[in-house]
């Protein structure tokens, strides 16, 4: 806990170097040392460099909030697939945020007067990034959230060495505590990569539902009250919490479990087959002689143009193949070439019809 506090004061030290006066590329240099020498660093900057933007990169130090008044909270909406490292490197890469107007009253012009305070403006900049780091936890109590748009896929790294990635259209709330890890699925589908610790266990909450780990990658997800896992590697248990009592359904690699109201489903499938449940994370969907009503469903989650069937005995046409996520327009050409059917374009609607004779 100790080494990522440090790593985090490290971190905002660097930010607020970045956004005043004076950056050279030595900086430059030594920041991208700092960055690469562990995941630690990396994650703690991407931590800080949020707490920034989610403080309206704290306009407070240029325009001047009233005395006291905390930035209002919001969300981090996550629309790119990245990584710690990626992340970090954008970062480093981006125009950093200065005051635009010399406030001193002084004769000083503009950047001879910013080049005066920038040791001041660093020092005001570190403890005010520290300070909402610091409170973040009191402000949202139940934890940080993220999001992803429709068609948006992205990797959120956590402190604890785990990573989340977040499907389309998908809602999470992350919390850490010294006894547990949790996270809430508010919506949507994430896939889990758990760092091990025995002593934390790994809490996944959808619902009524919780799906629990140490070390292992699964995914979970959530429709209405349904919750769908997949285990690819580890161990996980699913639990209700509504039925304290019932014993909890153990997973395994290769499982694939629904679980609902009246119960929990598994499947055992083999390793490659189970993967392609997760084809999501690389913009793909795989079908495997799933029925078409079923792959309009897939599609229709990454898509805000979506397919309509418009004769009920399409429904049941068998569809295979990988195809991109995003690509409904091209998936719906496929559609006329292989097989009876026609499609009618209308505004953001795409109706299966059948084949006219």
């Amino acid at each position: 806990m100790d080494s990522n506090n440090d790593s985090e004061k490290t971190a905002a030290v660097w930010l607020a170097r970045r956004v005043g006066e004076g950056w050279t590329d030595a900086d430059e240099s030594s920041f991208n040392e700092w960055l690469q020498a562990s995941t630690r660093n990396r994650v703690a900057f991407i931590r800080v460099n949020a707490a920034w933007q989610e403080a309206g990169r704290l306009k407070a130090l240029g325009a001047g909030l009233p005395s006291g008044t905390v930035p209002g909270t919001g969300e981090w909406q996550l629309t790119p697939f990245f990584d710690a490292a990626s992340t970090a490197a954008a970062a480093s890469d981006a125009s950093p945020v200065r005051p635009t107007a010399d406030a001193s009253g002084s004769g000083q012009s503009a950047p001879a007067a910013r080049r005066s305070r920038a040791p001041r403006w660093q020092a005001m900049a570190a403890c005010a990034l520290l300070s909402v780091l610091t409170i973040g936890w009191f402000l949202w109590p139940a934890g940080p959230s993220y999001h992803t748009p429709v068609g948006g896929v992205a990797r959120v790294p956590i402190a604890d060495g785990s990573n989340v990635t977040l499907n389309t259209d998908s809602r999470i709330r992350i919390v850490l505590s010294d006894t547990e890890r949790h996270v809430d699925i508010e919506r949507g589908e994430a896939f889990f990569e758990v760092a091990k610790d025995a002593t934390r266990p790994f809490v996944v909450s959808a619902g009524n539902k919780r799906v629990i780990a140490v070390g292992t990658k699964f995914s979970v997800r959530r429709e209405g009250d349904d919750v769908h896992v997949v285990v690819t590697e580890g161990r996980v248990r699913v639990e209700d919490n509504r039925a304290a009592s019932a014993p909890p359904t153990q997973l395994a690699a290769g499982n694939v479990a629904t679980a609902s109201p009246a119960g929990v489903l598994v499947q055992q499938k083999p390793l490659p087959e189970a993967e392609e449940y997760l084809s999501w994370r690389s913009g793909y969907l795989v079908f495997r002689d799933r029925a078409l009503a079923e792959a309009v469903t897939e599609f229709n989650r990454y898509n805000t143009r979506q397919l309509v069937i418009g004769d009920p005995s399409l429904a049941t046409l068998r569809i295979g193949g990988n195809f991109r996520a995003t690509n409904v327009d091209g998936f719906a050409r496929l559609l006329e070439q292989g097989y009876p059917v026609r499609i009618e374009r209308r505004d953001d609607v795409l109706s299966i019809e059948p084949e006219a004779h």
